[in-house]
């Protein structure tokens, strides 16, 4: 038993080897005069920064940061210890795997990567699947509005603009094609820019005066812009501009995340069903986007939701048609922000594929329903609609210089016959629109295996093909005849009287094998390398 409380040569503290909140480098913790760990943890007395420590205790201090060392070098990991110091004798009571913020987890393993205390494998580990929806999740700080100005610079353009803070014109542009108010931030512009600035709500530089390049050309367009800013200080690399204590960035994204992303040996894609979730991907490492659900991007306005209904409810060909033609603008213009963010990378689409209660509320579909490829080979003209909007959107962007590469995922097949129906069709769409546009691209035509029949003859229907993604969720519910609706009610039973090992529905176990997998068990996915694998 050691005591702190045996006076001013004693104490006790808590501490981690790394801050907690942050991931920096610098023990983290507190620390009592006189005082025995309850009153530490009970909060009895407010307890004081390990500094203090270091200033009453030097010998204690040199000591413990050793330990501490030590004790990193030995676990691989940020470590929360409990000590106390007994008249000036340090005792390390316990250690145990500190918790960590999202954006710790990720700073510690990349940083522990670069120290050599892991390798990239075992720092992947160290980040869970909860760090990066805390990662991912936009904080906010309120803070009360002042009249206190930042920074002063030349009225090269009259006018006030808002919007968020981009650093080249490809990116203004990219903001602007998808309904969104960029800032053009620059030390000075060129013509290279003119792009960009004409798509910016607003362009601040550090040099130039009221007649430079982007003076001049602001004021031609009737555009606000602040030129010859000098108390800001721009960094396109980091994407970053600094005004006095002011710090302001392009992205809320993480520097060491994007370390981290770099250690991965998958090819990792992203689910995106709009241009701003395709260009959040895109910053946040994704290689393509694996599933792009069409159904979803129904929801942004009730001018969709109403097509679609009209769509749903159509009793005559006409009607249906009608209605899909006010459809096609929405989607060709959502492809085309698609691409554009996804330039030079894949981009798979999933047809419609939507459980008609989605945008019928008194409408019941069962899951194994009116849906999928089954709506496509009914209504030949809805799978037309959409593969001409794709590939209308392919081409313009494509114009444009955009490097697309599509590729169109036929949902809910079981047989070889119903892929072979909808890619026929698709063909014969691609073949029209590249004939009336006048040129041709690359595509792919596959399907999503989420039927245990069309894995049983996936070899038949790969004649078909292109690709495959395996749908887990629907897969998995199929084979187990689970429902994710309900299954809750009696898996925890399964798994503590040990009837399955794992949830089913979140955890796959697969050997090595070139696929596509989306759904819920991607998140725990383990890939076992056979020891017959081929070379």
């Amino acid at each position: 038993m050691a005591f702190g409380n045996m006076g001013n040569t004693s104490g006790t503290g808590v501490l981690f080897t790394r801050n907690p909140s942050t991931g920096e480098k610098k023990l983290y913790g507190e620390f009592l005069v006189n005082a025995q760990g309850e009153d530490v943890v009970a909060g009895i007395r407010t307890p004081e920064d390990l500094d203090t420590m270091k200033n009453c205790m030097p010998e204690a201090y040199k000591e413990l940061v050793e330990n501490c060392e030590i004790l990193e070098s030995h676990y691989k990991d940020m470590m929360d210890i409990e000590f106390t110091v007994q008249e000036n004798r340090l005792w390390m009571l316990q250690c145990r795997t500190g918790k960590r913020t999202g954006k710790a987890a990720v700073k510690i393993a990349v940083d522990m990567v670069n120290e050599g205390l892991v390798d990239k494998r075992s720092a992947i580990k160290m980040v869970e699947p909860q760090h990066l929806d805390q990662l991912f999740t936009l904080s906010l700080r309120i803070r009360p509005l002042t009249k206190t100005k930042l920074a002063t610079g030349l009225p090269a353009s009259p006018g006030a603009a808002v919007g968020q803070v981009v650093f080249c014109a490809d990116d203004a542009e990219t903001w602007h094609a998808q309904g969104k108010k960029a800032i053009l931030v620059r030390t000075e512009t060129s013509p290279e820019d003119v792009g960009g600035m004409h798509a910016a709500a607003g362009i601040l530089t550090a040099r130039g005066g009221m007649t430079s390049h982007a003076a001049v050309v602001a004021r031609g367009w009737g555009k606000c812009c602040v030129s010859g800013c000098s108390d800001i200080r721009v960094n396109d690399a980091e994407k970053v501009v600094v005004i006095g204590n002011t710090l302001i960035r392009e992205e809320n994204g993480s520097p060491s995340m994007e370390t981290l992303v770099n250690f991965r040996r998958l090819k990792v894609m992203a689910n995106a069903d709009t241009p701003e979730d395709a260009l959040t991907a895109r910053n946040n490492g994704a290689q393509g986007i694996g599933l792009c659900r069409t159904e979803h991007m129904f929801f942004a306005s009730d001018d969709r939701i109403k097509s679609v209904r009209k769509m749903i409810m159509a009793v005559t060909l006409e009607q249906r048609k009608a209605a899909l033609d006010l459809l096609l603008p929405y989607q060709r213009s959502d492809f085309e922000g698609i691409f554009r963010a996804m330039d030079g990378l894949p981009v798979t689409i999933r047809l419609l594929d939507p459980p008609l209660h989605e945008f019928l509320p008194e409408e019941v579909n069962p899951m194994l329903g009116f849906r999928g490829c089954r709506l496509g080979i009914s209504y030949p003209e809805l799978t037309e609609m959409q593969a001409r909007a794709i590939f209308q959107a392919a081409v313009l962007v494509s114009n444009q210089g955009v490097k697309v590469f599509p590729e169109i995922m036929v949902p809910l097949v079981g047989t070889p016959q119903e892929l072979g129906h909808q890619v026929s069709l698709i063909r014969i769409v691609a073949k029209t629109v590249f004939a009336e546009m006048g040129t041709t691209l690359s595509y792919k035509v596959g399907t999503m295996i989420e039927i245990p029949r069309a894995a049983l003859v996936a070899d038949e229907i790969a004649k078909e093909a292109d690709f495959f993604s395996f749908g887990t969720n629907d897969l998995t519910q199929m084979t187990f005849g689970y429902s994710r609706d309900d299954v809750a009610k009696f898996l925890p039973i399964y798994l503590s009287n040990g009837i399955l090992q794992n949830d089913p529905l979140r955890c796959l176990i697969k050997e090595d094998l070139k696929v596509g997998i989306c759904g819920e068990t991607v998140g725990s996915l383990l890939l076992l390398h056979s020891s017959q694998r081929p070379d």
